[in-house]
């Protein structure tokens, strides 16, 4: 039988002032998750009426490729990095899709 995929979709808060020094450390973050087996997307994107909150999306192919990413060293790098960078009040929340259509 088929593995669900894995959606999660939530929010982290970033001080405006703290944005610009963020965004390398966002992009690398990025640019390493989605090279990873399983990961079928993967984003992050500042809310248009709020300063400082970020929308994070990510989809992956099934729950031993979002294991193997919550192991992976980009994301230790990442995390590691949050106190320096003011990151703060994340709400992440994954759900398991076993279908998906346009529309």
């Amino acid at each position: 039988m088929p593995q669900n995929r894995i959606l999660i979709v939530g929010t982290i808060r970033i001080p405006p002032g703290s944005l610009e020094r963020a965004r390398p450390a966002m992009a690398a973050m990025i640019h390493a998750s989605r090279a990873e087996p399983g990961c079928l997307a993967y984003s992050y994107a500042e809310d248009v009426l709020e300063p400082g909150l970020v929308r994070v999306t990510e989809i992956w192919e099934n729950r031993a490729a979002l294991t193997a990413h919550f192991a992976s060293d980009h994301l230790r790098r990442w995390r590691d990095g949050w106190e320096a960078l003011d990151v703060g009040d994340r709400r992440l929340v994954s759900y398991e899709i076993d279908a998906e259509e346009p529309i």
